[in-house]
């Protein structure tokens, strides 16, 4: 019997040690350093912003998902949600402020990038691929979440090299939806901005939230430790905040069934 239970628990750590986030995380200065800088706007990052912005808008415009990838693959805008759920975890509340501000700026010039390319392109008709993006549902909260959680594991490894972060753009697809809003925006239809406006929260969020997750588990140090109230208070913001974003996009799943 004793054998038995010596494999049994030998089996278990295999598998424990298999799927160890701690196994391989690199130090938590490295996971910092990662992590800022790619949240960091500069002027270069801006720049290839609206680069990648006006070729996604192209993409959108003449229905070229290949295009679309390609910008996918240039944008830093995942750099700054990253960032985000790093400065939360640590409880640096400054940071975090200077995070969400960069990330509001990147926002802003992202879509009036996109409107000033709508404003001038022949092609105002919605294309298919215009379309897409403002029916969000319950599936693109699984890709965004478990991309996110693809991406933030793939930022923390003690590799250098991460093949991960661009498959998780291209997935998550932030671009896009922000386009979209810009065609919108350019052309006044305003019920296509709520749908892509909707999915770019969505993917935003709950990339946001999976990486938070991961850099809790792996113990991220903290500027300083939380009383009991405030961790009440931030989990019950947390889940109350999850549950009012996905609710719509499961409320779509349920009325494509019917």
């Amino acid at each position: 019997m004793s054998g038995e239970s010596n494999q049994e628990e030998t089996i278990k750590e295999k598998i424990k040690r298999m799927f160890s986030l701690s196994e391989d995380s690199a130090s938590n200065d490295e996971i910092r350093s990662r992590l800022l800088d790619g949240g960091k706007v500069t002027g270069t990052n801006m720049c290839v912003m609206v680069c990648a912005m006006v070729i996604a808008s192209v993409g959108l415009n003449m229905s070229s998902t290949a295009v679309i990838i390609g910008a996918m693959l240039i944008s830093p805008i995942m750099g700054s949600i990253l960032a985000s759920a790093y400065a939360s975890v640590s409880a640096d509340y400054s940071l975090l402020r200077k995070q969400s501000l960069g990330f509001g700026v990147q926002i802003v010039i992202s879509v009036t990038a996109a409107m000033l390319y709508f404003l001038f392109s022949p092609v105002k008709e919605p294309t298919v691929e215009l379309l897409a993006r403002t029916s969000p549902t319950f599936f693109d909260v699984l890709i965004a979440f478990f991309g996110g959680l693809a991406g933030i594991i793939g930022q923390t490894r003690i590799d250098k090299t991460n093949t991960v972060i661009p498959g998780v753009a291209i997935a998550t697809a932030l671009m896009p939806p922000l386009c979209t809003c810009g065609y919108s925006i350019a052309n006044g239809r305003w019920d296509m901005l709520l749908g892509a406006g909707y999915l770019f929260i969505l993917n935003a969020y709950f990339i946001f939230l999976s990486a938070s997750i991961i850099l809790s588990v792996l113990k991220i140090p903290k500027v300083r430790e939380l009383t009991p109230k405030e961790w009440k208070i931030r989990r019950y913001k947390m889940i109350r905040n999850t549950i009012i974003l996905a609710l719509p996009s499961i409320a779509a799943v349920y009325y494509m069934m019917l």
